[in-house]
C-alpha cells in the first residue's frame, strides 16, 4: 500500500495526513466556531463506502502539501480512495474503518491498519522507537469534513481510534505519519500522545513528499 498522509489537515481534520496519502490520518484549516455537531463514531459498513469515498475526495486535498498539484491529488483519489477500496477496508479483519455519523451524513472518518509499515523508513523508525518488531497498528487516515472542523469531531474520532487500536492489536505500538509542513496536524497528534520518531517519503501522483513519523506506545 502506498504511504498516504494521515488527515489531520484540520486536526479537526486530523489525520492526518489525514490523514495523514500517499497514506496515512490528520489539522490545517482555519478553526470553525459553529456549534459542535451531535453524532456518534461507529464502525463503517460496506453500505457506507460510497459516502466515505465522497468524503475522502473532499478532505484528502486538505492534508496535502502546498506544492501538490490538483492533477496529482485527483489521480491519487481516483486510484486509491474509491468506493471499492472503502468497501474492502470495511470488510477487512486487518483494517478498522470508523465514521462519525450525525444521523444525516458522515462528518469524518478514520482508518486503522494492523500490520507492517509499507516503507523501510517508517518501519525502521517505529521499530527503533518502540523496541519491537511488527506488527503495529497504524492510524492511516483521519479526516473531518471542512464545515464540521473545530467542533470536536476529530477528538471523538481519535478517542475511538485509540480504543479500536487496542482491539486490533492489544499492546501494540500505535503510529501514524503526516506531512512535515502540516504543523496543525502535528500539534493535534502530540496533544493525543504521539511523538515524532522519524521521517519518511511518500508519493502522490508520482511526486515525492516528506512526512514525519509519530508513535504512541501503549
Amino acid at each position: 500500500m502506498t504511504p498516504e498522509p494521515t488527515a489531520a489537515s484540520p486536526a479537526d481534520n486530523a489525520t492526518s495526513s489525514a490523514q495523514n496519502t500517499a497514506q496515512s490520518t490528520a489539522p490545517a484549516a482555519a478553526p470553525n466556531t459553529t456549534a459542535a455537531p451531535t453524532g456518534v463514531v461507529r464502525r463503517a459498513t460496506v453500505e457506507d463506502a460510497a459516502e466515505a469515498a465522497w468524503l475522502a475526495a473532499l478532505t484528502f486535498p486538505l492534508a496535502c502539501p502546498p506544492q501538490a498539484s490538483r492533477s496529482e491529488m485527483a489521480t491519487h483519489i481516483a486510484e486509491k480512495l474509491t468506493p471499492a477500496q472503502f468497501r474492502a477496508w470495511a470488510a477487512s479483519d486487518e483494517h478498522a474503518l470508523l465514521v462519525y455519523d450525525d444521523g444525516t451524513q458522515l462528518l469524518g472518518y478514520a482508518l486503522l491498519v494492523l500490520g507492517s509499515p509499507a516503507g523501510a523508513a517508517e518501519a525502521d523508525a517505529v521499530r527503533a522507537a518502540s523496541g519491537r518488531d511488527a506488527p503495529y497498528v497504524e492510524l492511516s487516515k483521519i479526516y473531518v469534513q471542512p464545515d464540521a472542523q473545530g467542533g470536536g469531531v476529530a477528538g471523538d474520532l481519535m478517542r475511538a481510534a485509540s480504543d479500536t487500536a487496542a482491539e486490533l492489536g492489544a499492546g501494540l505500538p500505535f503510529w501514524l505519519a503526516t506531512n512535515e509542513q502540516n504543523l496543525r496536524a502535528q500539534a493535534f497528534y502530540r496533544k493525543s500522545g504521539f511523538e515524532v520518531v522519524g521521517k519518511r517519503t511518500y508519493v502522490v501522483g508520482g511526486l515525492a513528499h516528506d512526512d514525519v513519523v509519530l508513535l504512541r506506545n501503549r
